[in-house]
């Protein structure tokens, strides 16, 4: 028993891409021989049953609220915050309660940790390894004063002994943190089913021509996706059609009506489908499969690994992609998976679109060397040499 890697995997997040991305992970840790406890709220079971790792539902979920106006919106937003709080102090509690030595965040965040990094940091000191997934390594989202932002930014690093990143990065820890050790990991392909319905049959079920070009912009709606410059461009191109699958993002970002609107008044309306929902994995693999290109239009500020990429890889289709400089850049560019685009701009998405269109050899793409380099079991393997390693705090 004394050689068995035990690992507490604490996912506050129950659905998204980076649920997805960690049930993904503990599944490759598990087949890699870690005894893998996942800490995570009753709503992320529902969306990825594991017969492999151990599934803990005890974190609390967030009430619902109305958030049409502005006190419901301030009201849930203090709950979030108040969330927080206590998923870390839930997560405290197991850790002390089944002497876990090895703790993974599913995600590195900094939200509100002046006010709980100091729980996990006592939990440091007395021997715990911590190791974070950072996916998003460049923190400029500022919430609050910029010096909050900054000492926010500290503490959640301030107990961690790995940081796991995408790509390689000086992390900004505001403060030296010499403990902490930065390994690049690679982000997996989600393994998804087959899809049960044809091209034709999913195309018929959409109204859209069959020798149409059909574009996919999948997951969460929100602003920095730049689908108002994707509902631009297509008014150039007449033979194109979008399928826009998702649910909103939250309050504070451009609702579906807003989009919905903006296609009206471009006359672009009848050549976009519109699934504003959670979609069921077996509908995401129909429509992936009937898709001629996946969107991954980012704004400068995304900087990360982007988990619809690694869907897109599952079923090899081109990608027409823009971000600012990291790795979801450096792998479209390294193995051709698509075009990579300016972005923000109007104009590059116009471009993106004519030469997708135009690909007579889909770019060439290296799908094998991607798979090769990007497997869950590299990204296991990693894991496991370094947060089992015998660094000390």
């Amino acid at each position: 028993m004394g050689n068995v890697k035990r690992l507490l995997f604490f996912c506050p997040f129950s659905y998204g891409g980076l649920a997805d991305y960690a049930h993904a992970q503990a599944t490759a840790l598990t087949v890699a021989g870690c005894d893998v406890t996942m800490l995570c709220q009753p709503e992320f079971i529902s969306g990825h049953d594991s017969s492999s790792y151990r599934q803990v539902p005890l974190l609390a979920k967030l009430k619902e609220h109305n958030t049409s106006n502005v006190t419901g919106r301030l009201i849930r937003k203090v709950d979030n915050g108040l969330l927080i709080i206590k998923h870390i102090s839930q997560l405290a509690a197991f850790i002390r309660e089944h002497n876990f030595q090895h703790v993974l965040f599913a995600s590195y965040v900094e939200y509100l940790a002046p006010l709980w990094a100091y729980k996990l940091r006592r939990l440091s000191k007395a021997g715990v390894r911590f190791g974070a997934v950072v996916h998003d390594p460049v923190r400029d989202f500022v919430v609050g004063p910029i010096w909050w932002h900054r000492y926010s930014i500290w503490s959640a690093y301030s107990f961690l002994s790995e940081a796991f990143v995408h790509e390689a990065i000086e992390l900004d820890t505001v403060k030296e943190i010499p403990r902490l050790r930065t390994t690049v990991i690679p982000c997996g392909i989600f393994k998804f089913t087959e899809p049960d319905c044809s091209v034709t049959q999913m195309r018929e079920g959409l109204d859209v021509p069959q020798d149409a070009t059909l574009l996919l912009a999948f997951g969460h709606i929100r602003d920095g996706k730049n689908l108002d410059l994707v509902l631009k461009a297509l008014v150039h191109f007449p033979d194109v059609y979008l399928v826009i699958a998702g649910k909103e993002q939250s309050s504070g970002q451009r609702p579906v009506s807003w989009y919905q609107r903006l296609a009206e008044e471009l006359g672009v309306q009848h050549r976009c489908r519109w699934i504003c929902r959670f979609i069921p994995e077996q509908e995401a693999a129909n429509l992936f499969g009937c898709c001629d290109v996946v969107l991954l239009v980012y704004s400068a500020q995304f900087r990360s690994a982007s988990g619809v990429l690694n869907v897109a890889a599952n079923f090899r289709k081109p990608c027409l992609v823009s971000s600012g400089n990291g790795p979801l850049k450096s792998v479209v560019e390294t193995y051709r998976l698509g075009t990579f685009n300016a972005p923000d701009s109007e104009e590059a998405i116009i471009d993106g679109l004519s030469k997708v269109l135009s690909a007579k050899d889909r770019f060439a793409m290296d799908w094998c060397g991607y798979e090769r380099d990007y497997s869950w079991e590299k990204n296991a393997m990693i894991t496991i040499n370094t947060i089992y390693s015998c660094k000390s705090n």
